[in-house]
């Protein structure tokens, strides 16, 4: 693509004084900055116009533009302003030779308080049934003498002598670019815009204070390790007027010493003997509301899984309960006594052998038997 002229860029004669290329340059930036102008080509006519008068504002540059245009500033210069990543983005390149456009210091807006986070630890009951816990923080809260305005009551402020008020001030200064004018923070009113008649004998005119708060926060039912509560505007307080940050307090929930936490369902491991597996019985399960009895069938086999309904933890926010689920564990005894010896003898008498070949040819006699009959 075909440049234009650098002077018809910016709309200068060719004979034009700096102060003049200057003065194209500030109305022909402010008119296509895309922060401010939204049609397509913004974007790509302030590029055009920094590198013109990144050009015309050098006298060497622009001396090597008139004899042999373009060509003669084609060594890299325009590249380097290509996307204005040197200058961190459009906003701040704007900002370096115009200012903020509302007339204020980039310091003087309102700025969100950081968020804080608390570790609390809580017992299995009060996470499945829900409490109330008081949390300590250190903070940094708005001053309580001046209420944030940063000076003593009754006492106010005076326009900044330095800047006028605007919270910025202006430098210019040449580099190997050519000459910039440079928009920085005030350093005496802190992008304020106004001094303090009488600062704070509290804060020191900060308008802030640390202090350490105790904090009532409610568990719902039905919490589990590692959920968060947030506690809106409970974190540190904003700046300029600007709100406060959260509170965000990180749960730990203690072990059971029975059950253990499967979503909203309690798992509860049962033991049985052989003998209340084979026959049948009738057991005790805790809760945490109690006991409650369970009904063992007989012929109970290893693995079998029973469930205890609504017994279990509450989904948060809602009234449901999950169960508690009770898998079971036969043990089979590792010593027995001479009668207990005795007894089982006489009842493997009595009972089949599964892995007897007998047993299992007759097994497989049958099955052909019956298949061709």
């Amino acid at each position: 693509m075909t440049k234009r002229d650098y002077y018809e860029v910016l709309g200068v004669p060719k004979g034009a004084t700096e102060e003049v290329v200057r003065k194209a340059f500030r109305k022909k930036a402010l008119e296509y900055h895309p922060d401010r102008n939204k049609s397509p080509d913004a974007e790509g006519k302030f590029k055009e116009v920094n590198e013109a008068y990144q050009v015309l504002i050098d006298p060497q540059k622009r001396a090597q533009y008139d004899r042999f245009g373009h060509a003669g500033v084609s060594g890299g210069q325009s590249q380097d302003f290509a996307g204005y990543d040197i200058f961190g983005g459009f906003g701040d390149i704007f900002d370096s030779f115009f200012g903020d456009i509302t007339g204020r210091g980039r310091q003087r807006a309102a700025q969100r308080g950081d968020d804080l986070q608390v570790r609390l630890t809580v017992d299995f009951e009060d996470a499945v049934f829900g409490t109330e816990r008081e949390v300590e923080v250190a903070r940094v809260e708005r001053c309580q003498r001046c209420q944030g305005a940063c000076s003593e009551p009754g006492t106010g402020t005076s326009s900044c002598s330095t800047c006028r008020g605007v919270g910025q001030v202006r430098r210019s200064q040449r580099s190997m670019f050519g000459q910039f004018s440079q928009v920085t923070t005030c350093p005496s009113c802190k992008g304020r815009g106004s001094t303090l008649d009488s600062p704070c004998t509290q804060c020191s005119g900060v308008g802030t204070e640390r202090r350490n708060r105790k904090i009532s926060v409610k568990i719902p039912p039905g919490v589990d390790d590692g959920n968060q509560i947030r506690l809106s505007g409970e974190g540190n307080a904003g700046t300029n007027g600007g709100p406060a940050g959260n509170l965000y307090i990180y749960l730990t929930v203690n072990d059971h010493e029975v059950f253990a936490r499967d979503g909203r369902n309690l798992v509860y491991e049962l033991p049985l003997n052989i003998v209340q597996a084979t026959l049948g019985d009738e057991v005790q399960i805790p809760t945490l509301n109690g006991t409650e009895t369970l009904r063992i069938p007989p012929g109970t086999q290893p693995g079998a899984v029973f469930q205890i309904k609504g017994q279990g933890v509450h989904q948060v926010n809602e009234h449901r309960r999950g169960d508690i689920v009770v898998p079971v564990r036969i043990q089979v005894p590792s010593a027995l006594d001479s009668r207990q010896k005795k007894l089982l003898e006489e009842l493997s008498e009595t009972l089949e052998k599964p892995n007897d070949p007998a047993i299992r040819d007759r097994g497989l006699f049958s099955k052909i038997k019956d298949a061709l009959s």
